[in-house]
């Protein structure tokens, strides 16, 4: 007895619409040891882009060479302190050949005592 042959073919189309940004990147781009851009192209990018608004932070790490960061966060938090960050939040998935960009925001929280009188 034969059985019937169903074949087919079937492509499933998924994608999200934002809206272009003047410059591609956000606050922050990671640069890997192998992409297809490296540090210095990255910097001259935004420099045309964006004239001083960023820097290049170059890294001693296995995948990442380097990140571009808004000069703004650094005014606000240590650069040490945030690329520590920044590589512990992205060692698990990014790749040595990934040009990676992101958003951070930071939001500063104060509180004080005073004496009752």
């Amino acid at each position: 007895m034969e059985h019937p042959t169903y074949y087919s073919k079937r492509a499933s189309l998924t994608f999200n619409i934002s809206e272009f940004e003047v410059p591609p990147m956000q606050d922050l781009l990671v640069i890997g040891r192998k992409a297809p851009i490296g540090p210095e192209a990255v910097k001259r990018m935004a420099e045309v882009l964006s004239p001083e608004q960023f820097s290049i932070i170059r890294l001693d790490h296995p995948k990442v060479e380097a990140v571009l960061l808004k000069k703004n966060l650094l005014e606000m938090v240590d650069q040490k302190a945030l690329t520590g960050i920044i590589l512990e939040e992205i060692s698990q998935f990014v790749n040595d050949s990934m040009v990676l960009r992101g958003k951070i925001n930071i939001s500063i929280s104060i509180q004080r005592e005073v004496e009752l009188s």
